[in-house]
């Protein structure tokens, strides 16, 4: 909240992402930035895979969106990262509007 607080909506998320990782390290939050997920297929580990915005604490997944509002279609995205990174819990923050759009999921 204080990061959409200061900065409004209308940025780019990757301001947003900038801004939140300054605001982990203020409150000491263990937080890993861009965290790579790899997507297995049975037993193979595909070539492909997925960049999370970020994970804190190791157990919470992190996603940003700077858009008009957040859809089923981003709400999906975020439960296959938690399939791919075998987390439970993830927020998916959305400052693209005039007040934070926020969504906690649970897989």
């Amino acid at each position: 909240m204080e990061v959409h607080s200061t900065l409004g909506h209308g940025f780019l998320e990757s301001v947003y992402q900038e801004a939140l990782a300054l605001e982990f390290a203020d409150r000491n939050i263990a937080a890993l930035r861009e965290a790579h997920l790899p997507v297995r297929y049975k037993t193979t580990v595909l070539s492909c895979g997925f960049r999370v915005d970020f994970i804190c604490f190791e157990s919470v997944l992190v996603e940003l969106k700077a858009t008009a509002a957040i859809g089923k279609v981003d709400e999906a995205h975020v439960l296959n990262y938690l399939r791919a990174s075998n987390l439970k819990k993830a927020l998916l923050l959305n400052f693209g509007r005039i007040r934070l759009e926020h969504r906690r999921l649970i897989l």
